[in-house]
């Protein structure tokens, strides 16, 4: 069974991956485009953006003071 961490991982390059193909079928052009002309290439794309969501960001000095109490 997929406990929650997975999910957690999955859903943004799933939902990012699912972005990229619709922004190819609904708004992408004729090939002339190279992200938006294939694809595969704007799947990609999109499950890249979806991942980059999962990097944590840098914590603030006063928010790691809280973390420590």
């Amino acid at each position: 069974m997929i406990n929650k961490k997975t999910i957690k991982k999955i859903f943004p390059v799933a939902a990012g991956a699912l972005l990229g193909y619709a922004y190819y079928y609904f708004i992408g052009c004729n090939g002339s485009c190279p992200i938006s002309g294939n694809p595969y290439v704007s799947t990609l794309y999109g499950a890249l953006v979806g991942a980059v969501w999962l990097i944590p960001g840098k914590k603030n000095e006063e928010d790691k003071q809280r973390n420590s109490d």
